[in-house]
């Protein structure tokens, strides 16, 4: 009898690998709070608790061919892409070397032009156009690959939200829509924030592929993806994927939580991390034991250890360099 990765023609190795950077997330994003509260770096924006809807997304697209346009917490997404730890470190603190943007941007402005990573902006919601773009782009240069972006529920009421979708679902174009519905737009909880039920119910009004699934398994994720991607290269058009999950931190660095929610509540929500439950179905599977994970998070460990020395006693850039990457140079 098949397990549920097997079913899904995923072998031991690829699902070790999943949560290998899931966990890979999990660690880094741990040490940047406490890098934060000694005050090291100036700013997090977390990915806790949305781990596994990122990685099993990512896990379903070609990084030789796709673009993937993340949201700030999508720190899953960036490493599967080939991103670093040393490379989100420099990024942290805001040093020279900082792939992202040498130095000039907010932690979680991903952009790697090398690892196909499109560089956003601090107005969320603008990432949807850009995917749009480029998924235009692609079906005009008749590439086999598409465009994902994704975005969290409070970024599916902005305009540039309904503008995308609508313009990628009048042409057909390969882009994967994904919201990461983690419950809270900052403070906002989601019974004030939408008249509907799922995000995903919006597709209907464009006419194109809508569904939502559980954010805490990233093999229904990477399932959902992985068909929305078949469908994008086939000619049939964007979907609309919405994860459901929950934001385990503050909003950010910057925020206090415990004015709109309680306590229980997010402890409630701790016990379907999916760190610990998709690590419990590996061990399950006998795939993942207390050897081989030790293993896993020791060598993790090292290397952030390692990129954050590194990252920390990086050279800031240059104040002769202020205009680059600002207006275009000869």
């Amino acid at each position: 009898m098949k397990t549920k990765h097997q079913d899904l023609g995923l072998t031991e190795e690829q699902v070790l690998d999943m949560y290998t950077t899931m966990l890979e997330a999990r660690m880094i994003d741990e040490r940047m709070w406490l890098l934060n509260r000694s005050g090291k770096i100036p700013f997090v924006i977390s990915c806790q608790g949305q781990e596994a809807a990122q990685v099993g997304a990512s896990a379903a697209l070609d990084t030789d061919s796709d673009y993937a346009l993340p949201y700030y917490r999508d720190m899953g997404v960036v490493l599967h892409f080939g991103m670093t730890s040393k490379e989100l470190m420099l990024s942290a603190f805001a040093k020279a070397e900082d792939p992202n943007s040498g130095g000039r941007q907010m932690p979680g402005h991903f952009g790697h032009r090398v690892k196909r990573i499109v560089t956003g902006s601090s107005p969320v919601t603008t990432q949807v156009p850009h995917a749009v773009g480029f998924a235009l782009a692609s079906s005009m240069r008749k590439e086999n690959s598409v465009a994902f972006t994704t975005f969290g529920e409070g970024s599916s009421n902005q305009g540039d939200f309904h503008e995308g979708i609508n313009f990628a679902s009048v042409h057909d174009l390969p882009v994967i829509f994904l919201c990461e519905n983690n419950k809270y737009a900052i403070s906002v909880p989601l019974d004030k924030q939408l008249n509907v039920e799922h995000v995903s119910e919006r597709a209907k009004a464009y006419g194109i592929h809508g569904e939502t699934i559980d954010g805490n398994d990233p093999l229904a994720v990477y399932d959902a993806v992985r068909k929305a991607r078949e469908r994008a290269v086939n000619g049939e058009g964007p979907s609309l994927i919405e994860t459901i999950s929950y934001r385990l931190t503050p909003h950010s660095s910057d925020d206090d939580d415990s004015t709109y929610r309680s306590r229980e509540e997010v402890e409630e929500a701790k016990k379907i991390d999916a760190v610990h439950t998709f690590g419990s179905y590996l061990r399950e599977e006998g795939i993942l034991t207390e050897e081989k994970e030790e293993e896993i998070r020791s060598r993790i460990r090292d290397e952030i250890d390692e990129a954050t020395d590194y990252a920390e006693n990086a050279a800031y850039a240059e104040v002769s360099t202020l205009m680059q990457h600002v207006y275009e140079e000869e």
